[in-house]
């Protein structure tokens, strides 16, 4: 396909659905600087990390639904081309809620393309994902040519409702429009690898706050496991270059558009193993302990399989704060733990991607942004050294002031073994205060000069670790 970089884009009006998301804030702006003449994000939040940037750029940021169908509806008036990439249940908590992930990812996509029925859109990109095809039995080097997995075998909610939405999205190609029947909506798929790059909400942010609490010491699979990952430009790329596959009006060129129908696998095109090339380096480079222990995958499934059970019990609540997020579901197993890896040779002989940033590049670049985002934010030890340090503040306090009823008796016979009397041990327990408060007085101090944002988290962290936590400051402080 030889069109130039802006073909099908300039003085187009563009709808993204999920467009305050990493992947869709990237594609708004990446359509403005090509051109576009109006993009706008339809998105269930009303601001996210990315709307003053894309508010900034001109996007023009909707807050709607894709359940409601009058929100998409009204959303796509006017639009010649829709990227629809919104979706639900991607990782965590998420995976769990199937009602939910079938409310959005198919119920959602009938709506998009009701409303692109109705609207006359011509062009429907859809966002898919490699688990259309993949279930957990290895793939090398697969492509398009791949049967989807049988639906039934599907272990969560999310792989299934893609699935399914994908399929309605293609059989939708070539569907005239309601008011004008000579206008007919074409429609691909794109399906990405594991998306990484600078601000990914996804992935990474999950496993870096397991590294910070000391849970991320394993990795799944021998070394010989490979997958893919693709970087955020490349896909934005591999979007847009979709776009312009759907476009009818190109001359000299006879049949329906080249992308119309079909399904592309999107990666860098280098399959590597998850933990060595993303996670050990991005671990070490942000002082965290790189995972040593390899554990088989089908420990890693039964374990899994554990949280998805406690997870499912707490189904009510999921959405609460306070319920945390499951160390591993099954799927995520899969993506970890099992070869899978596809060849975009199809995407680049019919839509002519080639990825434009190398794995090399891509993996710099979001390391670089992860050492200045933990620059930015509370450092502390791992949740280990949280419950020593609060399990033994509170065994004193109850040695020293209540009364020994119960186990109690066994904490204060140990402290009377080591400190002789009780007014030894009220005298540690009120020294030990007075120093965590005396560090935590001095860590205000020097965090108002070298991470003032922070000065009050620093503070109340080391009045309850003392130097465990002061430790860090001092460390940011030199350096």
């Amino acid at each position: 396909m030889h069109l130039s970089a802006n073909e099908g884009i300039e003085g187009v009006r563009f709808a993204v659905t999920g467009g305050q998301g990493f992947v869709g804030a990237a594609l708004c702006l990446e359509l403005l600087r090509r051109g576009a003449r109006e993009v706008r994000s339809l998105d269930l939040r009303a601001v996210s990390a990315w709307s003053p940037q894309l508010l900034d750029a001109g996007v023009r940021l909707i807050q709607g639904d894709v359940r409601n169908k009058d929100e998409v509806g009204r959303a796509f008036r006017g639009v010649d081309c829709v990227f629809h990439l919104a979706s639900y249940g991607m990782s965590g908590k998420e995976m769990v809620q199937a009602g939910r992930c079938d409310q959005v990812n198919i119920s959602g996509t009938c709506n998009v393309l009701d409303a692109c029925h109705g609207n006359g859109v011509r062009r429907l990109v859809y966002v898919s994902t490699y688990n259309v095809v993949f279930g957990g039995k290895p793939i090398t080097n697969g492509n398009e040519a791949l049967p989807y997995f049988p639906i039934e075998d599907h272990v969560d909610a999310y792989g299934r409702s893609k699935s399914v939405a994908e399929q309605l999205v293609l059989k939708s190609n070539g569907r005239p429009s309601k008011s004008d029947k000579s206008t007919r909506l074409y429609t691909c798929a794109i399906r990405p690898a594991a998306i990484y790059g600078p601000g990914e909400e996804r992935h990474l942010p999950r496993i870096l706050s397991l590294a910070k609490l000391g849970l991320a010491f394993f990795k799944i699979g021998g070394p010989d496991v490979k997958t893919d990952w693709v970087y955020i430009d490349n896909l934005v790329l591999a979007l847009i270059l979709a776009s312009m596959g759907l476009l009818d009006d190109i001359p000299d060129r006879k049949g329906p558009p080249v992308a119309a129908g079909q399904a592309y696998f999107i990666c860098d095109g280098s399959p590597c193993n998850t933990f060595e090339f993303i996670i050990s380096p991005l671990f070490q480079s942000l002082g965290y302990a790189a995972p040593r222990v390899t554990m088989d995958t089908s420990v890693a499934l039964a374990i899994s399989r554990i949280f998805l059970f406690i997870s499912t019990l707490f189904y009510p609540w999921l959405d609460s704060k306070w319920i945390p997020q499951p160390l591993i579901l099954p799927a995520e197993v899969y993506k970890v733990g099992v070869t899978h890896y596809f060849s975009f040779l199809k995407a680049r002989e019919e839509l002519g991607y080639v990825p434009m940033v190398s794995p090399r590049e891509g993996l710099a670049a979001t390391i670089s942004y992860w050492q200045e985002r933990k620059r930015r934010e509370l450092d502390g030890p791992t949740i280990f050294t949280w419950l020593a340090v609060i399990i033994g503040t509170l065994a004193v306090f109850s040695s020293a002031y209540l009364p020994p009823v119960g186990p109690l008796k066994w904490v204060l016979d140990i402290h009377l073994f080591v400190f002789r009397s009780m007014l030894v041990i009220r005298l540690v327990f009120v020294t030990a205060v007075a120093a965590h408060l005396g560090e935590a007085v001095y860590a205000w101090f020097l965090a108002k000069k070298v991470d003032p944002r922070n000065a009050t988290g620093w503070f109340w962290q080391t009045f309850v670790l003392g130097g465990f936590s002061l430790r860090y400051l001092l460390k940011r402080a030199r350096g």
